[in-house]
């Protein structure tokens, strides 16, 4: 089992930053990856971003290309999420995922089904 929690959200203007943390403890030695997600009332959950816990490889949705940034930290089991110049629309619940599955194709690392383990979610609530 892999227990994650996050932290960092709230409420910011936009063009404003935030940066959300996500801390994984429990069994994270056979972690292949963690993301982002986001999730809006009455939406689906959509890819944010991922990265590769062993090579460091990034991968991120088009939205937030250039504004979002994924990074870890391995020595602590913590990825974060820096975003900057936030928009309304970035207004939703953040959550951080982890997988136990090594997939070769990015493809498996923005869907939902490729994750095993979910942090409870943290708000971002971004003012025009």
């Amino acid at each position: 089992q892999v227990q994650l929690a996050e932290s960092g959200g709230g409420f910011v203007q936009a063009g404003g930053s935030l940066r959300l943390s996500c801390a994984a403890s429990g069994r994270t030695s056979s972690n292949y990856a963690m993301g982002w997600f986001r999730q809006a009332p009455g939406k689906e959950r959509e890819f944010v971003a991922a990265i590769r816990w062993s090579s460091g490889i990034l991968y991120s949705a088009d939205s937030v290309k250039g504004r979002f940034t994924i990074s870890r930290d391995n020595a602590k089991n913590t990825v974060y999420l820096q975003m900057n110049s936030l928009k309304p629309e970035d207004t939703d619940v953040y959550y951080c995922a982890v997988s136990s599955k090594y997939y070769s194709a990015y493809y498996y690392y923005k869907q939902r089904s490729g994750y095993d383990y979910w942090g409870q979610g943290t708000q971002v609530t971004v003012s025009p």
